[in-house]
């Protein structure tokens, strides 16, 4: 499987749709332990980002990417914002240059771009945060031989319940400590419904 411009595009217009949808979901989610609007935030921002995608004419994987990096940080509100931005602008650079991505390649952006999470996010793994979805994502890409639609998905999956079972110890959460168990993080379900998409396009590039 591998990523070009087109699929690329793909890829961020499903996660906006799946966004979209999930608006008020992930509103609900952020309510009993967060500021109640990262459903609001993110639909703003990825529908800012399709825009701009739809006014541009791409070259390169990594100019599709960079574009929604810095909309995001300039669009999505609150955390969110930053961590969003900074997980695309590392895949931007680590993917510099490229007009088709591998698995391989992709696997060294996802790495960086979970470096990138933990350092904005003064973070690690076990902590319920977004980091927990997307470093086992990296780690599925770094590992595993042939990556496909249903290894995506179902890495997404486990590390979801795993995060809904943690308790969380960073950003507003931790204040409920003991109470967030049984709670998903909003940031963590963005995360999977960008990997979901991101499993339908590798699907339909793998036929």
């Amino acid at each position: 499987m591998e990523l070009d411009v087109s699929r690329t595009i793909k890829w961020i217009k499903l996660a906006n749709e799946k966004i979209q949808m999930n608006k008020d979901y992930l509103t609900t989610l952020d309510q009993p332990i967060g500021d109640g609007d990262h459903g609001i935030n993110m639909a703003r921002g990825f529908q800012a980002v399709v825009t701009k995608l739809d006014e541009e004419d791409y070259q390169e994987v990594s100019d599709v990417l960079k574009d929604v990096a810095m909309t995001i940080m300039s669009k999505v509100g609150g955390a969110s914002g930053p961590l969003f931005a900074t997980v695309f602008l590392k895949l931007t650079n680590a993917l510099k240059g490229e007009q088709i991505i591998n698995q391989k390649q992709f696997a060294i952006g996802l790495n960086e771009a979970v470096s990138g999470l933990k350092q904005r996010g003064k973070a690690t793994e076990g902590e319920k945060t977004m980091v927990d979805v997307w470093s086992p994502i990296a780690d599925l890409f770094q590992t595993k031989e042939e990556v496909d639609h249903s290894s995506i998905l179902q890495t997404a999956s486990n590390a979801l319940e795993k995060v809904k079972d943690m308790m969380a110890t960073k950003g507003r959460a931790s204040y409920f400590k003991e109470k967030s168990i049984g709670h998903l993080d909003p940031g963590a379900v963005s995360s999977y419904y960008i990997f979901e998409a991101l499993a339908e396009v590798w699907k339909g590039a793998s036929k």
